[in-house]
């Protein structure tokens, strides 16, 4: 394995980081994630490392169980909050 293949592997696993420790910081498995999202565990794993892109449908029900927002699921912004409708509007 040459440089560039272990500094891919390490990029492609940090790409979605957050799904990682949300997932640990709640004590869950990727299999309970994977049940919740109604996919394989194996399913699951290819996202969270950042092997297979995951649909926008899948995207949102993650930030739905974790109470986040899809901007911090895909580090656009630190600020784990969901904003309601109403204070977006403002």
């Amino acid at each position: 394995m040459d440089c560039f293949s272990v500094t891919l592997n390490v990029v492609v696993f940090l790409k979605y980081r957050r799904l990682y420790d949300l997932r640990h910081d709640n004590d869950w498995k990727q299999k309970d994630v994977s049940e919740k999202l109604h996919i394989s565990q194996r399913a699951y794993s290819y996202y969270e490392t950042g092997e297979r892109s995951i649909p926008p449908e899948i995207l949102c029900a993650l930030a739905d169980i974790y109470d986040v927002s899809v901007d911090y699921l895909l580090g656009r912004t630190d600020d784990k909050g969901k904003k309601d409708k109403k204070e977006q509007d403002k």
